[in-house]
């Protein structure tokens, strides 16, 4: 009889979307084990007809939290799991796979349970290591093989869907991030994006709240060349589609850098109040990083960001240059 495992990862969708990595390894080194996947309410789209995942479950953080963790441990409990793997250094993962029966249980040392664990990595921040190695520390005992890239799998139909968005060349961009101090301003975007050639189109991804967002963005932009506010529009993996043949995808240090890393789609990613060096960079071939030129020393200022700037003036974002972004444009377009 295969194995079964279960990866667990309910933080944020660029979490669950860098742990596929791990999904990737995992399947290569067990290509017959049954493999599902734990992830938050509403990241269970990222995963429609994934080609080698048994089953998606879905934990709901917000409505259902901890009768639904315990109705998740009861049903964790009745798979059997050979190997439960949780990359999350928090105690409610850690309960599930404590107390799943797994053979193996496997986890950061920083997890309040991890003394439950039988197998246990290191999570450490200081190296300079990327989040997918960091998690691929948690499964080296059992897969000797390098760390794989993050992987997406949009459907023939997704790729359908995104076709009339490709009729000319075209960029994404993805202004939206769920921490203010992580995400450029909606000003500086329009700025750079009102020197784009009417000749190349502009499309706004994100979410449905982030449609007033892109709105603000493509009016004060006053493109004549093609430009639309597909936020709510799109399904993640259609996003993720047509970020997969843009010219460049345009992001900040959010969930789309690690979406185009995991198409292997080209990326620009603006780093306002975090760094690269905390792990989270993009792992795309054709891969850029903004960031502004001189140092500040406030920044970084978190490793996730914050609500507002600490110092009231936010010139990390502010003083990153147009001309930076239109330098990285014409390099995208002369690739052609």
């Amino acid at each position: 009889m295969p194995s079964r495992i279960l990866v667990i990862q309910t933080a944020f969708l660029g979490d669950a979307i860098l742990a596929t990595a791990l999904l990737e390894n995992l399947h290569q080194a067990f290509p017959d084990a049954q493999l599902d996947f734990l992830v938050r309410k509403g990241h269970e789209g990222l995963f429609t007809k994934h080609p080698f995942l048994n089953q998606v479950l879905v934990w709901d953080k917000k409505k259902d939290r901890y009768r639904g963790l315990w109705k998740l441990l009861l049903f964790i409990r009745k798979q059997r799991y050979e190997h439960v793997i949780t990359v999350q250094r928090f105690a409610s993962t850690g309960f599930l796979t404590a107390f799943s029966g797994a053979k193996n249980r496997i986890g950061f040392d920083k997890n309040p349970l991890s003394f439950a664990f039988t197998a246990t990595a290191t999570h450490d921040l200081e190296s300079g290591l990327h989040e997918t190695s960091r998690n691929h520390s948690l499964i080296e005992f059992l897969v000797q093989t390098p760390v794989l890239r993050p992987r997406l799998y949009p459907t023939p139909a997704d790729f359908e869907k995104i076709k009339g968005f490709q009729q000319q060349p075209y960029i994404c961009v993805a202004p939206a991030s769920v921490w203010f101090t992580k995400q450029y301003p909606a000003d500086k975007w329009a700025a750079w994006l009102r020197s784009v050639p009417d000749s190349v189109a502009i499309y706004i991804l994100g979410s449905p709240d982030d449609k007033t967002l892109g709105e603000d963005i493509l009016k004060k932009a006053h493109r004549t060349g093609r430009s639309e506010n597909l936020c709510g529009r799109l399904s993640f993996l259609e996003s993720a589609a047509l970020m997969k043949t843009a010219q460049m995808n345009f992001v900040n240090d959010s969930a789309p850098m690690h979406m185009a890393s995991a198409l292997n789609a080209p990326v620009c990613a603006v780093y306002c109040s975090t760094i690269p060096d905390f792990g989270f960079g993009p792992l795309s071939e054709n891969s850029r990083v903004l960031e502004i030129t001189d140092s500040l020393p406030c920044r970084p200022c978190g490793l996730h960001g914050h609500r507002a700037c600490p110092e009231g003036h936010f010139r990390c974002a502010v003083e990153i240059k147009e001309s930076q972004f239109l330098d990285v444009l014409r390099e995208s377009l002369a690739r052609e």
